[in-house]
């Protein structure tokens, strides 16, 4: 599984970079913000992961496989030491040597919506956290619903890298440090970004959005080029997954509630 490569470009047409989120007020997992399974009624998830055992990270009863072997490009390591379970939550930690760690939450589905509560803690700018959805076929397009680059964690990027080459790309702006939702609703026609239930990136693009099945993805990526980094982390209370229900697979043009 390579992790994404570091985000170029624009929006292109079709593609809605919604604007600045405005930081919920949250100081902990129990602070929770509001969730789009919620705000726009999905209904019960298919699949759901609490993290409340260690096992939940490596145990193929639950669909996880942990990563293993090099990094993005060849840079750093990725092992499943890098990963464990405390207190109800996951965290992913990248250490000075660039050894990190991720999860793939296969057999995915054509079509649905994801949901992930998470938070980055500030770290170093070579470590990426990324919330994505990566294609079964370990081939065409993918959709990185959020990813942090900035050593702060206060700029979050959206992006559908299509299939030919072609890309989508959002940012918004949001204290990622503090517990968010963020999630995801894949559509025939849309791909769609929310965080705490309210939407900041679309690309209604007919080149950009996947056809096949995809999976959740959870890492924290290495980015270094030689030399030590500071040790960083990403943490998980929960993930979810939804179907597509009937009646919603249609553009929606009207009665989002959207980030302004």
């Amino acid at each position: 599984m390579d992790p994404t490569a570091p985000l170029v470009g624009q929006p292109g047409a079709g593609d809605t970079g919604i604007g600045p989120v405005t930081p919920e007020s949250t100081t902990g997992a129990c602070a929770d913000p509001a969730s789009a399974a919620t705000v726009l009624s999905w209904g019960a998830p298919t699949r759901a992961a609490d993290f409340a055992a260690p096992t939940t990270t490596t145990t193929a009863s639950e669909g996880w496989t942990a990563y293993t072997g090099t990094g993005y490009s060849g840079r750093g390591t990725r092992t499943p030491d890098a990963l464990s379970v405390v207190d109800g939550a996951l965290t992913i930690s990248g250490n000075a040597e660039g050894a990190t760690g991720g999860l793939s939450w296969g057999k995915g589905q054509t079509f649905g919506r994801w949901e992930v509560r998470a938070r980055v803690p500030a770290g170093d700018a070579a470590y990426n956290a990324v919330l994505m959805l990566w294609p079964d076929a370990d081939s065409g397009a993918e959709v990185d619903f959020m990813e942090l680059q900035d050593a702060n964690r206060s700029t979050a990027i959206a992006a559908v890298h299509g299939a030919e080459g072609g890309q989508a790309v959002g940012k918004t702006t949001i204290d990622a440090t503090q517990w968010h939702n963020w999630a995801v609703e894949w559509t025939p026609s849309r791909v769609t970004t929310f965080v705490d239930g309210q939407r900041w990136f679309e690309t209604t693009d007919p080149a950009l959005v996947p056809k096949g099945p995809m999976h959740l993805c959870v890492q924290l990526d290495y980015f270094g080029t030689g030399g030590a980094v500071s040790p960083s982390s990403m943490q998980v209370d929960w993930v979810r997954q939804y179907p597509l229900t009937a009646g919603t697979e249609g553009d929606r043009t009207e009665g989002w509630p959207d980030r302004t």
